[in-house]
């Protein structure tokens, strides 16, 4: 069996399995990784996250996948679309999102990877509209958004963010099919 759902020039898009959980637990837990959230996430909350994503998976077709380097089969972080749920105009909502190691950073894999679930998305799953999300301040996200062909549509005080006033001000980007 195919162990990638897709793949992209470089990078394979998966579910998530046990073995992934060690490896994503130390990406949450880098500060820099998890600068514009609220804090790190612990490994209890990076295993719920993990068992979330691949129900979402196995009931929806798609999660924040788990992504892996195709040269060397290295998991490196996740991309993908996942559903949002918090209070707000625009949702529920299907959300694109990444986090990679530190280390993978500035090598275009977080483009290439959205792109790649992108078309997923839309040719694959049928889906018409995509949403990303991030505080004003990420710069890296927001240029990311701007790479993908999504367009601005609103500035927000996300309603989860609210003790977080550095954070609380985000961006709502939005591609259609």
């Amino acid at each position: 069996m195919e162990k990638y759902t897709f793949k992209s020039e470089r990078l394979g898009f998966r579910n998530w399995t046990e073995n992934d959980k060690p490896k994503m637990a130390v990406i949450n837990s880098d500060p820099r990784v998890m600068e514009y959230f609220p804090s790190t996430a612990s490994k209890v909350q990076t295993e719920q996250f993990v068992d979330r994503m691949k129900s979402q998976f196995l009931e929806k077709g798609f999660c924040y996948f788990a992504v892996d380097k195709l040269e060397n089969n290295e998991f490196i972080g996740f991309i993908g679309i996942s559903e949002q749920n918090f209070e707000s105009d625009f949702t529920p909502c299907i959300d694109i999102g990444w986090r990679l190691e530190q280390k993978e950073w500035g090598k275009g894999y977080a483009t290439e990877g959205a792109k790649k679930c992108l078309d997923y998305a839309f040719n694959n799953l049928g889906l018409k509209t995509i949403k990303s999300i991030c505080p004003l301040i990420n710069d890296k996200s927001e240029r990311v958004m701007e790479k993908l062909g999504m367009t601005k549509k609103m500035t927000f005080k996300h309603p989860l963010l609210k003790e977080y006033k550095t954070l609380e001000d985000c961006v709502l980007y939005e591609k259609e099919f």
